[in-house]
């Protein structure tokens, strides 16, 4: 089923607009000149440290600890990753080295 010229017009018009209004309403909500709620500070708090212990949790779902390499790779990149944020306070740092590591492992030792 294609659109029509229209149809694609429509779609990208309120994709557009529901990104904007995502994007603007809390500035609208929560001006600086106002102190916002606590329950947003709280969440703004707690919910990074919760998103990262869930994508760590998605990453390792699948990891084996009876067959294949018994999860040695991942274990060492996930140390490598605790490592070097520790060493340099870097997410990015941290997230790419872990990463590039892990790989390496998966592909040139464990293959």
């Amino acid at each position: 089923m294609t659109m029509t010229v229209w149809q694609a017009v429509a779609t990208i018009a309120v994709v557009a607009v529901g990104t904007m209004l995502t994007r603007f309403l809390p500035f609208l909500l929560f001006p600086d000149s106002k102190r916002p709620p606590r329950i947003v500070e709280y969440l703004g708090h707690v919910l990074p440290a919760a998103m990262t212990g869930l994508l760590v949790v998605y990453a390792l779902k699948d990891t084996s600890l009876v067959s294949g390499s018994h999860g040695v790779p991942e274990a060492i990149g996930v140390l490598a990753i605790v490592l070097l944020h520790r060493w340099r306070h870097s997410m990015l740092l941290s997230i790419a080295g872990g990463t590039v590591i892990y790989m390496l492992l998966v592909q040139l030792v464990f293959a």
